[in-house]
């Protein structure tokens, strides 16, 4: 059961729900470094598995995602499962009176995602989704100058995230688990479009390809309008040569960002902006966003800042209206 912080700047007690990749290479490296949150245990069905982790990361190895929420010792959790899982672990760390930290993006639907906005919202709990390029100064930057008018009026959005081909076997292509690309890297660029032009966005059109053998989609784009008459177009997948970028187009100029979703901290982040008078380059100090929204979740706990949900559920309905979309555009 969770603890009264209250705005005491104790560090907020953190138990991590399954030993994925993602915890392993980025988010508990970055608890390491946050003074903010305290690693206390870290569970895993396999008990191997979880000594790896608490051997490298600290805190106690335990076996079974039940067993960590039944401890008293810890204030929220980090859950970091298979987004098809986490509907029922969410909801089971909630019921414990737990705060919860969860890959993004929070389930499959924008109904699981509602009922368990709703339930945390009863029990005065924080959920938060790891959307942790919300947090880099990177795009505040970019936001900022765009909004001064450094490139005129803002018409169009491109952003592009793909990866190479998952390994077979992999869980992002087992639909019972909520594979896919959306699901996995789609996300991303949705969640910018929304980031810089706002809610109200509006699917134009939408494709998903299916992969042959599993049947989740491994590649998708995505044609959005803003309310303003503006567009975002968007492209991601699976089985693609590496690219993390994005850029917006202006009357006056353009405004690029190569390493848009994972810049590590140690990156001077380089915005190119091109207008009639050339092409500059505008370098920033480096930014650790995995920290910052680290602090942020813990801010968000010890309800010092509370942690806006909204987000969360406009993602959930855009992604529902992405995929009923590409259905259409199959079946039209």
């Amino acid at each position: 059961m969770s603890s009264t912080l209250g705005s005491t700047g104790a560090p907020v007690r953190l138990g991590v729900l399954g030993c994925a990749d993602i915890a392993w290479r980025r988010v508990l490296p970055s608890v390491a470094a946050t003074p903010s949150v305290r690693l206390v245990a870290v569970a895993s069905r396999d008990a191997a598995k979880a000594r790896r982790f608490a051997d490298r990361f600290g805190g106690e190895a335990v076996t079974g995602y039940a067993d960590l929420l039944a401890r008293d010792d810890l204030d929220a959790v980090y859950v970091p499962l298979p987004v098809g899982l986490r509907h029922e672990w969410v909801g089971r760390a909630l019921a414990a009176g737990l705060h919860v930290l969860s890959e993004k993006p929070l389930t499959v639907g924008p109904d699981t995602s509602a009922e368990l906005l709703a339930e945390a919202g009863r029990r005065g709990l924080t959920v938060m989704e790891n959307f942790a390029f919300r947090y880099h100064r990177q795009h505040h930057e970019l936001r900022r100058l765009v909004s001064e008018g450094a490139i005129g009026r803002p018409r169009a959005l491109m952003c592009e995230f793909g990866v190479p081909e998952r390994a077979p076997g992999d869980i992002r292509h087992d639909p019972s688990l909520g594979g896919g690309a959306l699901l996995d890297v789609g996300v991303y660029p949705l969640a910018l479009a929304q980031f810089l032009w706002g809610d109200g966005l509006r699917v134009g059109g939408a494709v998903l390809e299916r992969g042959a053998d599993t049947g989740v989609d491994v590649r998708g784009s995505v044609l959005l309008r803003a309310p303003d008459g503006g567009t975002a177009q968007v492209g991601f997948g699976f089985g693609l040569h590496y690219r993390n970028e994005y850029t917006v187009w202006g009357e006056a100029g353009a405004v690029r960002l190569d390493r848009a979703f994972t810049p590590p901290e140690t990156l001077r982040p380089t915005l190119e902006l091109r207008t009639g008078a050339g092409t500059e380059d505008l370098v920033s100090e480096p930014d650790h966003q995995f920290r910052n929204l680290l602090d942020a979740f813990a801010d968000g706990v010890r309800g010092v800042a509370p942690v806006d949900a909204a987000p969360v559920l406009e993602l959930a309905d855009l992604v529902d209206r992405v995929r009923r979309s590409a259905a259409e555009a199959v079946t039209g």
